[in-house]
Parts: C-alpha cells; structure tokens; sequence
C-alpha cells in the first residue's frame, strides 16, 4: 500500500505522516510513504487544501490533521 502526504511540510503535514505511519504499522501493513511537497503535484490531484491524505492515489482526506486511529479506519 501507497500512503502519500500532501502538503508543504507545515507542522500539520509532519504531524499527518507521523500519524499514518503509526497507524499503518500498528495494524502490521506493509506500506510506502510517501511525502508530497510539489504544489503542482498536489493540486494534479485536485487538492487544494492541506495537509491531505492519499492511499494507493485516492484522496481520502483534505484539510484535515486525522489521528491515527481515524487514519486506521480508513487503511482496513
């Protein structure tokens, strides 16, 4: 599984990976973060507020800092 980090590298953003990265490895995924910090390449996935949270390509959260057990319900 694909976890991408959209955003700049605000407080937020940091805050967003730490937190996806402790869900995916709490529930045993084997997954790869990724952080993307591109404007062009945020907004190529039409998100216009960060951080955002994209797993496998898809948008599932914008402009919201999800603890990692929302994030969890989102990677089962």
């Amino acid at each position: 599984m694909k976890i991408q980090i959209l955003g700049t590298g605000c407080p937020k953003c940091k805050t967003l990976a730490e937190n996806a990265e402790k869900a995916a490895k709490e529930l045993g995924l084997d997954f790869e973060l990724e952080k993307v910090t591109d404007i062009n390449k945020i907004m190529a996935f039409g998100v216009m507020m960060t951080p955002a949270l994209a797993l496998d390509g898809k948008v599932k959260a914008v402009g919201k800092l999800l603890n990692s057990e929302d994030i969890k319900k989102l990677l089962v």
